[in-house]
C-alpha cells in the first residue's frame, strides 16, 4: 500500500477519532441487541482511492454494504461493509432472514446506528456540524459496491479514509469494514479541527 502524507501523529489522531467511535457503536449496537458487543481498536489510514478495495478486503467477496452520505460542513459518504455470513449473524440476532427486505432493512438500521456513532464522534471532535442521509443498502461484491460508491466520488477525491474494527456480538465473531471518503482537502480540514494538522 502506498502511504498517504500524512505523519504518524496525525494517524495516531484519526486512530484515536476510530476508538472513540468504535466505542460508541458497540455501546448503541449492544442496546439494539439487547447483548453485550465488543468493538475491537481500530486500525485507521488513508489511502489513494486506487488501493482502497484491496484494504477493506477480498475484491470478490460476497458482502451487504451500507453506503451513507453525509450532510453538513463534511462533503463525504460513510461505507460500511459487512461479509454476508456476519450480515446473517446478525440478522439472526434481530430475528430475522437475511436477504429479505425485512433483513436489509435491519441492517440498514444497524448501519445507520453504527454510522451516526463515528460520525457523531468525528462531530464531537472536530466541531464540525454533521447529519446523516438515509443508508441504501446493497448485496454484492466488495469491489463492485466500493467501485460504485467511489466512482460517484472520484470527481472529489483521491483518497479514502479507512476505518477497519472488528466487532464481537456475545462470543460470535462479525467483522466490520468501516470506510470515510472525504472529498479532496476534508481529511486535513478535520485534521486541523483537532489542532493536529502539522
Amino acid at each position: 500500500m502506498s502511504p498517504m502524507p500524512f505523519t504518524t501523529f496525525q494517524l495516531d489522531a484519526l486512530r484515536e477519532l476510530a476508538n472513540i467511535g468504535s466505542g460508541t457503536a458497540g455501546t448503541a449496537l449492544s442496546q439494539m441487541l439487547g447483548r453485550s458487543v465488543d468493538i475491537s481498536v481500530p486500525n485507521a489510514f488513508v489511502l489513494p482511492l486506487a488501493e482502497a478495495v484491496d484494504a477493506v478486503g477480498a475484491a470478490e467477496e460476497d458482502v451487504t454494504g451500507v453506503v451513507i452520505p453525509l450532510q453538513g460542513e463534511l462533503d463525504a459518504v460513510v461505507l460500511l461493509v459487512f461479509p454476508v455470513a456476519d450480515a446473517a449473524t446478525l440478522c439472526g440476532l434481530l430475528g430475522v432472514e437475511a436477504g429479505t427486505d425485512v433483513g436489509l432493512s435491519a441492517l440498514s438500521e444497524i448501519g445507520n446506528i453504527l454510522g451516526a456513532s463515528y460520525v457523531g464522534a468525528i462531530a464531537a471532535m472536530t466541531g464540525l456540524d454533521l447529519d446523516l442521509t438515509p443508508p441504501q443498502t446493497v448485496t454484492d461484491m466488495l469491489a463492485a459496491i466500493v467501485s460504485t460508491v467511489l466512482a460517484s466520488r472520484a470527481a472529489e477525491t483521491d483518497t479514502a479514509m479507512i476505518l477497519d474494527s472488528e466487532l464481537q456480538v456475545e462470543g460470535e465473531a462479525c467483522s466490520l469494514g468501516f470506510m470515510l471518503l472525504p472529498a479532496a482537502g476534508e481529511v486535513q480540514e478535520m485534521l486541523k479541527r483537532m489542532g493536529v494538522d502539522a
